[in-house]
């Protein structure tokens, strides 16, 4: 549990930022396969465009989403805003941004939104489960203190092993690479069963709503909304200063994530299987 991979001179390696490159190569090779199969009429200089666009404005959108709930430390040290090795990149922000990204470039090149989309959904929740392995070895993204016998204690210098010195914590970044790989299986399983477009992309965002909301409970760095106060915890032996508030923000935005995508599924039948897809035709265009 170490954020440098190895350092010569001034070049410095973390395993923070190798895993954002393995996620985007390997989510890149799988969307190539994924626009092929489902004739999107894109090429792969078109893709690699749209991964130009995508990338750098998702992680814009995580950081300012982290941002805008941690105001009160980066309104006074606005330098830190740009130091992204440190971590601070909130998941939701980065979706919300790529995927206004993706809309506006399906519109530049007429291709349908929902079935590229689609075709992103398992690239995307693949990356996240590998982006997590980023936060273990950062100690970032870390859990409350626990007396499981799988919790973990982070090194003192991890914002995990400063937020709780020498206490076992939640290893919450791996409960949700392991539900982000369990997503991945399905979305990857259901891509050939003639789905309505949407129907991935629906399921992405309300799988992935389930699996944070669940994790989100063992978070001890939380995103909250309303009046924040601090509370004083003991567990197993520990006492510890929690800060809360009237809601976590993973879990209001879960909500309304399962709401617009489940009314979406329900309202356009997207569960419903294309009959032209089950009999071995090519679909029909839209």
């Amino acid at each position: 549990m170490h954020p440098i991979l190895f350092q010569i001179g001034p070049i410095t390696v973390r395993y923070y930022g190798l895993m954002y490159v393995i996620a985007i190569a390997l989510g890149f090779f799988l969307l190539t396969r994924e626009a092929r199969r489902k004739e999107l009429g894109l090429s792969t200089d078109n893709l690699l465009d749209l991964l130009l666009w995508t990338v750098p404005s998702a992680i814009i959108g995580a950081r300012l989403y982290y941002v805008i709930f941690h105001w009160d430390y980066y309104g006074t040290s606005p330098l830190d805003i740009f130091k992204l090795w440190q971590g601070g990149l909130a998941i939701h922000g980065g979706v919300l941004a790529g995927i206004l990204v993706v809309y506006l470039f399906a519109r530049l090149k007429k291709a349908r939104f929902w079935a590229l989309t689609d075709a992103l959904a398992p690239s995307l929740i693949l990356g996240q489960a590998i982006g997590r392995i980023g936060n273990f070895t950062n100690g970032d993204a870390f859990g409350l203190p626990t007396t499981l016998p799988w919790g973990l204690r982070f090194p003192a210098e991890s914002p995990a092993g400063m937020a709780f010195p020498g206490q076992v914590t939640h290893p919450s970044m791996i409960y949700e690479m392991i539900l982000n790989l369990v997503i991945f299986a399905f979305l990857w399983g259901i891509r050939k069963k003639g789905f309505r477009d949407g129907f991935s992309t629906a399921m992405y965002f309300i799988l992935y709503a389930m699996a944070r909301s669940i994790v989100s409970f063992t978070r001890a760095d939380s995103l909250w909304l309303g009046k924040q106060r601090v509370i004083e915890v003991t567990t197993g032996g520990y006492t510890y200063l929690q800060t809360v508030g009237m809601l976590r923000a993973a879990h209001a935005i879960s909500i309304v994530f399962v709401i617009v995508f489940g009314v979406m599924i329900w309202r356009r039948k997207l569960h419903q299987r294309e009959l032209d897809s089950l009999s071995g035709l090519k679909p029909s265009p839209k």
